[in-house]
């Protein structure tokens, strides 16, 4: 591997969003059975609350990663990768903390 590589020097980051969105995934998949369940029971109930759960978290892994891939480059551990999943869930405050405010 060159050190010039691009995708070497974003391997912390890339490592980090694939296991927090492998880990996000059962999570929607959980959290849509118990759901669905909760509420009505009906399996397109459960499979439409894992489908908006998913589209989410996808969603915010690739906010979260365009945001803080550039400049994450610690080496990956249980911490890191708790991290990045709750950073992934959480993702909407990410974008709403680094919004400019507006002055007046």
């Amino acid at each position: 591997m060159s050190l010039q590589d691009p995708l070497w020097k974003l391997r912390h980051a890339l490592a980090g969003v694939a296991l927090a969105l492998l880990l996000s995934v059962l999570a929607a998949a959980l959290a849509g059975a118990v759901l669905g369940d909760l509420f009505d029971g009906s399996y397109e109930l459960r499979s439409a609350i894992y489908a908006a759960l998913l589209l989410y978290v996808v969603v915010g892994a690739v906010v979260l990663f365009a945001r803080v891939a550039p400049r994450e480059t610690r080496r990956l551990n249980a911490a890191r990768v708790a991290r990045w999943f709750l950073s992934l869930w959480l993702w909407p405050l990410l974008l709403l903390s680094s919004r400019p405010r507006l002055t007046r």
